[in-house]
């Protein structure tokens, strides 16, 4: 009989999933495919655990937020394996979850892993780096990774927004150079994102008819220094209306980017603190892995 690996990350979310594993596990096996489950105590338990064993196993499942879920990718890029990944969100935002249509109700994406079709995904690299759907820099990046846990579990995604509302006053342009296939972008820059999704923090959302999750390239974007606070509101609802022809808006595909950056420029990938570096490499790593999607 097949097995599985079941990677829980008890702390994610709301906790609601360590409650309720009890529940989930059956479902994960209505397939027959029996579950080793094994709880994550600390950062890099997961990454660790998927490098080490995947070939031990028919299938992977994370259960936890879009960080652990990185983890798990990261993992199975390290170990050359190709093993189908199922994803329950169990996080406290989930954009990557959201953006591939799965389900938000953790017992309904229980079912679909059971019953689901694995499906080759891009994912990200930076300098070596693996991110499942973003890399992020400037304005509100910094809310990603510093809002408390404690925060994110008690209001969510409303977490993101209060730690960015802190940075309101500090945003800060950086000198940068972002060179694509097609053309170079140089000035100095708010913000700043290369991404496979359809969602930022649950704040940004991009028009999901100008995102091709399986295309080989990235979505870019790049918000120039504004002179004025009118611009800079002016650019804020051209985001959010998913209107991007707006004089602070550069938005773009690209498979490969080379960005030199200042030092001190700290980005985000997948919500987790990376430290910025002079020049970075960005590329797509094209059906990378293998997700499991809902059927139909």
């Amino acid at each position: 009989m097949d097995r599985q690996l079941v990677i829980l990350n008890p702390r994610a979310g709301r906790c609601q999933a360590a409650r309720r594993i009890a529940e989930l596990l059956p479902l994960l096996e209505g397939d027959g495919v029996v579950a080793e489950l094994l709880e994550t105590t600390a950062a890099g338990d997961a990454q660790r655990a998927v490098a080490l064993r995947a070939g031990e196993f028919a299938r992977v499942v994370c259960i936890g937020g879009d960080g652990t879920l990185n983890e798990v990718i990261s993992g199975m890029l390290d170990a050359g394996a190709d093993v189908p990944i199922g994803y329950i969100a169990a996080g406290s935002t989930n954009d990557f979850a959201v953006s591939h249509g799965i389900s938000r109700d953790i017992l309904r994406a229980a079912r679909d892993v059971a019953s689901g079709v694995p499906t080759p995904i891009d994912v990200g690299s930076f300098n070596g780096r693996y991110f499942a759907y973003t890399a992020s820099f400037g304005a509100f990046t910094r809310a990603s990774y510093a809002a408390p846990q404690s925060a994110k579990n008690a209001v969510g995604h409303l977490a993101y927004i209060f730690e960015g509302i802190k940075d309101l006053a500090a945003i800060r342009p950086y000198a940068v150079t972002v060179e694509a296939e097609r053309e170079t972008y140089a000035g100095e820059f708010i913000f700043g994102m290369a991404g496979n999704s359809t969602s930022m923090g649950g704040v940004l959302k991009l028009d999901p008819r100008q995102v091709d999750l399986h295309d080989g390239k990235f979505e870019v974007i790049l918000v120039r220094k504004p002179e004025h606070i009118g611009q800079l509101i002016a650019a804020a609802v051209a985001l959010q209306s998913r209107q991007y022809e707006n004089e602070l808006l550069c938005f773009f595909k690209a498979a490969h980017l080379r960005i030199s950056a200042p030092g001190d420029m700290n980005w985000t990938l997948d919500g987790e603190f990376q430290p910025g570096a002079e020049r970075i490499e960005i590329q797509n790593l094209h059906n990378a892995v293998r997700l499991i999607l809902p059927r139909g």
